[in-house]
């Protein structure tokens, strides 16, 4: 009867805990047995109970952990006068225990602690040079113990010698070497006769002192690693057909890679308390040593900084270390206690945790008023299953106010489990209440922590009680996370944390039965219908190959929910030195539904382009978990993990899935919450995400809902019109560009600029049309993206350049065009190229989209672009305002100018267009239609005037900068110029003298000056002067004719005069169109002023 008397006891232990009900003014009694009681006080946050019953640190942790509540803290004002008031008012002057918030597990620290100072070494981080010596000679050693006290570098995470002893023979003889692990923390190596021992020996890298001893011992091949005085690694594994030579050098802080130098893997933090023995220590030897016992004899060599030598960067610094033996005293393990006040603040102290003491939970305050609701509810109405659980038990009237000390044994454990499943399958019609789920969870958790029997003392009837316990729990465990309890898991969601409090519970269970559960087995599954539980083992070997765990087989999800650990990280462990490892795989497949989907996961949410508004974060698949056991010791692995996602996309949502992870430590007052640290997607498919997470625990899925801002029909029609408009630009860009290159215009640094970014954005959206072909292929995508984001950034550099040069314009800028150029050939090339290659060197694996040709706009990468690109606007703007003011500066004054009567009609028009001309002529080589991409997110209408402006930008440089720019009118006009003259030229030529019909030729002809011409007597001068004829020959026509003119030198400005006289059969027309063309080719030796007289003496 005592499994029956325990169930009763277990199951109602929360309704004794709340049975009365509190006040404000002070403790009530809840509870009278015995002459034993326990109070409650009321806080305007929180509420304290005190247990009267004494139980040692461990249980009553536990206990408080059962009332879902913690041991208090007394870190907070409001902790102290509460705990203050109840203990007044109770009378209550022992010793408590309460919690240690510094620690993470309430564990044993010193009692007595006795501080001596010591002269270390301190090696920073700031040089890789640091080294000291030791100043002795060795002799050859065939036993050698070596004990240091050291502080490592909690910022320091790649791999460090302690300390190195190389012989002339044999470098790698003796030596010490650490390194972190993803855990945080720092792991020890031996290398002993060049032989690299496993990395298993660990402490934590908190920056606090650590005492490690390393010993070998010839004759047995014996070896072992102490830390903090206890033995933490040890083998046999090693070559003892040799000793290990003498007269080598010892180093502290780094590797010798030859003998005495080469130094390499440095050790950065600070070494003390160095000694070496040519001897094997015991253990006891370790312990004293820990302790700073100064009795250890047949030292080799004692801490002294005089036998020292150490490089210039390594100081001597004074610290202060913890040694109890110093003054012969005992070195005692203690918890926290309370003992008592002093001026209202609280006096700690430190006790045996093994001695029975009181102690005071603490729970939120609505959590504790729920719990006592539901007490009275039961206390006046009990539920079918707890009137089953009372006929099932017989004994439970008498033992209710009994106060609960936890269960002893697992034998009461499964007793109480047995019962429980007995009374779950007999009420299945009826179902659980929320009252009988609490109860459900409490008894899980202190299952949980029953103390395991020793392995020594297993029999094959505690076997099979331990098998029949995990069947029981996980049965017990699948009837509360049911999903016909989603509801009831909402109404005990102040009392309860969640259904990952039940998880947790089975993690423990199953992790802490492990041992005993593979006693006579490698392999075993415990499967309900919403759990499977699987426990496999294996010793490491050569070839070792993977673990891998899925769920249930399903007819409705083709693919399963699998988690596994890589072969290689098995080979890892194997080669770290492990022996066997034990893989506990879990799967809930109904968490997900009892997680209300009305509370949101707080998640930041991925950015997006504006095609879908964020709406929030929910659970989206099944839980899968993993706990891997190496030597019966927890260790951390990367694991990969394939999960479906179990919820339904209703119409106009779209879900993007992230690889999560319970953290219990994070928020732990609520029983943790989801984490994404060290989880990534390795691929999304249709229904199911590929995961890797560097860490084992419990995985989900958590998908970010998204509202479809934009119809199917939309999005098609928007990517068509980009399509179009890209295009139509190009083909805009492509003609001004030939335009600049064909008709002539005079070279000047704003052409050049404009041709620059007519190449640069053409070259993007071509790049942008070629896109969605390049998305087919991984590594043509990748170097797409990498041009797309060349090129554009370009464009936009290219366009700030365009304001840079405005604004040299309108405000003086005292820069050499030389110079400026040189700087805008900078900026519009070289930066994009910076930005591009700095972008690739920091984020290469997250640098592109999954499913298109661009940057990942999931991460912050997008700001390589979006950055630049909002900089880039915001100059340009602040030019257009000047360029805008600088017009209407001009625009008031020539309208000043005018009459009064016209001006004041044309100043309002006048002002209009000194603005409006501006921002049309500046717009598209400024970039200011990109404006409309920051608001693409708020409506479709505006996606579309986003892509009509930037899709249409070429089209609109080529109307403004080609059809209707003055320089390329200019130079179009000068082209056909010339094409008239040399039609008229043409057709002076005879027929009969052409060389070709094709090619008609025009002769230039120079003869010496004739007094008798008419050209001389035209244009007489003084006799002095100098007269040159020129005399254009056409033989285009039949009849042979000829133009002459006279070339007199003037003085002063080298005005060439050309008095020409119209010839019979052509027109003056004719001849200024030939005489146009006939200053081209004129010699080049004399920069002259050319004025062609007609005869009537009007100068052309």
């Amino acid at each position: 009867m005592t499994g029956a008397l325990h169930t009763g006891l277990i199951l109602f232990s929360f309704v004794v805990v709340c049975e009365s009900e509190p006040t404000h003014a002070g403790p009530d009694r809840v509870g009278e047995s015995h002459g034993k009681s326990r109070l409650v006080h009321l806080t305007s946050h929180w509420a304290f109970q005190l247990a009267n019953d004494s139980l040692a640190f461990s249980s009553a942790d536990r206990f408080c952990r059962g009332q879902f509540s913690s041991l208090a803290t007394l870190e907070q004002s409001e902790d102290q006068e509460g705990v203050l008031e109840l203990l007044r008012q109770n009378g209550h002057h022992s010793p408590i225990w309460v919690r240690d918030p510094s620690k993470a597990a309430s564990g044993a620290v010193a009692l007595s602690k006795q501080y001596v100072q010591f002269s270390a070494l301190s090696f920073p981080k700031k040089s890789r040079e640091g080294f000291a010596r030791v100043n002795m000679s060795f002799p050859t050693l065939s036993s050698v113990s070596v004990c240091v006290r050291v502080q490592w570098n909690p910022e320091w995470n790649e791999v460090s010698t302690i300390f190195s002893y190389a012989a002339p023979v044999f470098t790698n003889e003796f030596q010490l070497r650490g390194q972190v692990d993803v855990q945080g923390r720092i792991l020890l190596a031996l290398i002993i006769h060049g032989k690299h021992l496993p990395y298993k020996a660990s402490f934590p890298n908190d920056g606090a002192w650590h005492h490690i001893c390393v010993t070998w011992l010839r004759s047995s091949g014996h070896w072992a690693i102490y830390v903090d005085g206890d033995r933490k690694d040890m083998g046999s594994a090693t070559d003892s057909s040799r000793n290990i030579h003498g007269d080598g050098i010892f180093i502290l802080g780094q590797d010798q890679d030859s003998f005495g130098g080469n130094f390499t893997e440095p050790f950065f933090g600070n070494i003390t308390d160095l000694n070496v023995w040519n001897m094997s220590l015991e253990t006891r030897h370790i312990h004293a040593l820990n302790a700073c016992s100064p009795i250890i004899p047949e030292v080799l060599f004692s801490w002294n900084l005089a036998y020292l030598s150490s490089h210039p960067m390594v100081k001597e610094v004074q610290v202060l270390l913890f040694c109890p033996a110093v003054h012969q005293q005992m070195e005692l393990q203690g918890c926290r206690t309370l003992l008592g006040w002093s001026d209202q603040l609280p006096l700690f102290g430190l006790t045996d945790c093994s001695d029975p003491l009181l102690f005071i939970c603490r729970s939120r305050r609505e959590r504790y008023l729920k719990m006592k609701q539901m007490a009275d509810s039961q206390n006046s109405q009990p539920t079918t299953f707890m009137n089953h659980l009372m006929k099932l038990s017989n004994k439970t009237q008498a033992v209710l106010g009994q106060q609960l000390s936890g269960l002893g044994s697992l034998a009461e454990a499964s007793a109480l489990l047995d019962i429980s499943v007995q009374a779950l399958e007999d009420t299945q019609q009826e179902g659980l209440q929320p009252t009988d789920m609490v109860s459900i969870i409490q008894l899980l958790s202190l299952a949980a922590d029953v103390p395991a029997q020793p392995l020594t003392e297993v029999t094959n009837h505690s076997r099979d009680m331990v098998q029949e316990l995990s069947q029981h729990f996980i049965s017990v465990a699948a009837s509360v996370i049911s999903e016909d309890n989603a509801l009831k898991w909402q109404a005990i969601k102040e009392v309860v944390n969640g259904p990952m409090d039940v998880v947790k519970s089975i993690d423990r269970m199953v992790t802490s039965l492990s041992t005993r559960l593979m006693a006579e087995t490698d392999h075993l599954i415990i499967h309900r219908p919403n759990i499977k539980v699987e426990v496999q083992q294996q010793r490491l070997q050569e070839g070792s190959r993977g673990f891998s765990f899925c769920g249930p087989e399903t007819e409705k999800h083709t693919k399963l929910d699998c988690i596994s650990v890589p072969h290689q990280k098995i080979q890892d462990l194997r080669n770290n030195g492990f022996l066997k490892l034990t893989l506990v795989n879990t799967w809930y497949g109904s968490l997900w539904p009892l997680f209300n989907p009305e509370e949101n996961i707080t998640m930041v949410p991925t950015v997006t382009d504006g095609s879908q508004r964020y709406l929030g974060t929910v659970l989206g698949s099944s839980v899968i978990s993993t706990t891997v056991m190496g030597d019966n010791q927890p260790v951390s692995t990367a694991v990969r993990f394939q999960l479906q996602h179990r919820v339904q996309n209703p119409t106009g949502t779209v879900y993007d899935p992230v690889c999560a992870f319970w953290d219990f430590d994070l928020t732990p007052e609520a029983g943790g919450w989801w984490n994404t640290k060290g989880c990534d997607v390795v691929s999304k498919q249709y229904g199911y995400t590929v995961c890797s997470c560097n860490h084992t625990t419990n995985f989900a899925l958590l998908l970010q809902v998204y509202e479809a801002q934009r119809s199917p029909e939309n999005e098609k029609a928007l990517q068509v019109l980009t399509f179009i408009g890209c295009g139509v630009s190009l083909c805009g860009l492509l003609f001004t560009f030939i335009l600049f290159i064909t008709v002539g215009i005079p070279k000047s640094d704003r052409t050049t600029v404009h041709k620059n970014l007519i190449v640069a954005l053409g070259i993007a959206e071509l790049l942008l049309m070629c896109s969605d072909w390049a998305s087919a292929n991984e590594a043509a995508c990748f170097v797409v993206t990498a041009l797309l984001h060349l090129f554009f950034m370009a464009s936009f550099s290219w366009m700030l350049v365009e304001g840079l040069l405005l604004w040299s314009k309108v405000v003086s800028v005292n820069i050499s065009e030389d110079r400026r150029m040189k700087l805008y050939y900078i900026i519009g090339w070289g930066l994009p190229v910076l930005i591009v290659g700095v972008t690739l060197t920091v984020s290469v694996d997250e640098y592109k989209a999954d499913d298109h040709c661009w940057l990942n706009v999931k991460t912050d990468t997008i700001w390589a672009f979006v950055g630049p690109v909002i900089f880039v606007l915001a100059v340009n703007i602040v030019v257009l305002c000047r360029v805008v003011m600088v017009t209407v500066s001009s625009a008031r004054r020539r309208t000043k100018m005018l009459s009064p009567s016209s001006a004041s009609k044309m100043q309002t028009f006048d002002l209009t267009w000194a603005v409006t001309r501006p921002v049309l002529i500046l717009l598209p080589v400024l970039g200011l239609t990109w404006l409309c991409g920051v608001l693409v997110h708020l409506s479709v209408v505006v996606a579309y005037i986003f892509i009509a402006l930037n899709a249409l930008q070429g089209l609109y440089i080529f109307f403004v900068y080609a059809v209707y720019n003055s320089e390329v009118r200019n130079a179009i006009k000068r082209i056909k110029e010339k094409r008239k003259a040399l039609s008229f030229t043409n057709c002076s030529q005879p027929t009969s003298f052409l060389p070709s019909q094709r090619a008609p030729i025009t002769s230039w002809g120079r003869s010496p000056p004739t007094p008798s011409s008419p050209e001389t007597s035209e244009t007489s001068g003084p006799p002095s002067s100098t007269y040159t004829s020129l005399v254009i020959k056409n033989e285009s026509f039949r009849k042979e004719s000829f133009v002459s003119f006279s070339i007199k030198p003037a003085s002063g400005n080298q005005v060439v005069q050309l008095t020409g006289f119209k010839p019979s059969g052509t027109t003056l027309k004719s001849l200024d169109a030939g005489l146009q063309s006939s200053r081209v080719g004129l010699s080049s030796n004399e920069r002259s002023k050319v004025n062609i007289i007609d005869p009537t003496g009007k100068v052309n």
